[in-house]
């Protein structure tokens, strides 16, 4: 857990620290925010915040239930700083759930706390890891995964103490409903995600392409935006596009500009830009098909999983993360899955999807609309499996023996 002097702080009641920031929006931040609300609501250990929650965009209720943790976290925090650079304050009473990113690596607040036991989560997409990167693992008394793919992986890295953990979903917000009609009458293709290569906007924006020229009535809505922005740029080394989004200076990228610039004319796609997560069932219930051609996910594809409880016929490609979505015949699964061309031994175990397949599934969805909405109900109906109170009630049950 790092080379530093430990000081001890105690805390005087059992508690499961989280490193990262609980918030609305983004992966990380939407399972943090109800890991800890959810605790909250359960007997036994309450959570102990390391980062401050991001209130914006949360309900009142929200707040007020966060409230205490924030103030309490900024007091813990003061205490950690004050030892002193290179210490390392141990909380005897704490069981810490750390964010890595991949390879293992973890953040500041992970060096700077450590607890009774130490748990990893990741949601790793490059599957390769070399011994530094065991090293850091063998050093966590657990480590969590989000997916199938990521846990079959660690285990035939030889790392023994990885169980799974899969990320939820908000039943409250996220269930079927009646169409909103914000799309009048077009036939909607919703794809979402940040965009980056991994997530394969260019394989979105190509197949959209030709579906358009035959059906006019389409319409792309994307919600493509990303914290990270410089990563879009990755798409450039794609053959469907000939280069990535443009960055504004406000630091967002020009979708529409972009798709234009690859053959969709402006009037054939939306642009959600940075849409909010209470506003996206609006645009689901208002959705005839997800697309979500991804070439790796670590997780499950979190804004995959929130369409599909909304009724929305999915079609998902067939590898890694999004194989614990796929159970019969809830999506449109894409079977063509050719590897990447890529010098990475960490993502020869991705998956590039077909073009032409796509192409014809959407036209499957377009002609055949009663199957697709059984399709659709199918989903729906799976994903009543994924309430975060039953996968936050997973996760304490792989912990159990660490408490």
């Amino acid at each position: 857990m790092g080379r530093f002097r430990k000081v001890s702080i105690d805390v005087e009641t059992q508690r499961i620290g989280l490193t990262w920031a609980a918030a609305g929006s983004s992966g990380w931040g939407i399972f943090g925010l109800n890991l800890a609300l959810e605790l909250l609501k359960r007997p036994g250990p309450q959570p102990l915040f390391f980062t401050q929650p991001v209130m914006d965009g949360l309900s009142e209720d929200q707040i007020a239930l966060l409230a205490p943790l924030a103030a309490e976290q900024s007091s813990l925090m003061e205490i950690v700083r004050s030892q002193g650079a290179g210490m390392k304050a141990t909380l005897k009473e704490v069981v810490i759930i750390h964010a890595l990113i991949n390879r293992f690596g973890a953040g500041e607040i992970s060096n700077q706390v450590a607890g009774r036991k130490n748990i990893g989560f990741i949601f790793f997409e490059e599957a390769y890891f070399d011994d530094d990167a065991l090293l850091r693992a063998s050093q966590y008394d657990r480590i969590l995964v989000g997916s199938t793919w990521n846990l079959e992986v660690l285990r035939e890295f030889g790392i023994g103490n990885a169980a799974l953990a899969i990320q939820g979903i908000d039943h409250t917000r996220f269930r079927p409903g009646p169409d909103t009609g914000i799309f009048g009458d077009k036939f909607v293709v919703f794809s979402g995600g940040k965009a980056e290569i991994r997530k394969g906007q260019d394989i979105v924006v190509a197949a959209f392409r030709q579906f358009h020229q035959k059906h006019p009535d389409s319409l792309l809505v994307t919600a493509w935006q990303s914290p990270w922005p410089e990563t879009a740029a990755e798409l450039a080394m794609s053959h469907h596009v000939e280069t990535g989004p443009a960055m504004t200076v406000d630091r967002e990228l020009a979708i529409t500009e972009w798709t234009v610039s690859n053959g969709i004319p402006s009037d054939a796609v939306i642009d959600l830009r940075w849409i909010k997560n209470e506003n996206l069932p609006e645009v689901f219930r208002s959705t005839h098909a997800g697309l979500f051609p991804n070439r790796a996910e670590g997780g499950t594809n979190l804004i995959a999983m929130e369409a599909m409880a909304c009724g929305v016929p999915c079609i998902l490609s067939k590898n890694t993360g999004h194989l614990d979505l796929i159970s019969g015949d809830n999506c449109y699964p894409l079977d063509t899955q050719t590897k990447v061309r890529t010098n990475s031994p960490g993502m020869d175990r991705w998956g590039e999807s077909s073009v032409d397949e796509i192409v014809d599934t959407l036209e499957q969805v377009y002609q055949d609309r009663r199957e697709a909405v059984r399709r659709g109900q199918r989903a729906a109906e799976f994903m009543q499996d994924f309430t975060w109170s039953k996968q936050v009630a997973h996760l304490m049950d792989t912990i159990a023996d660490l408490l």
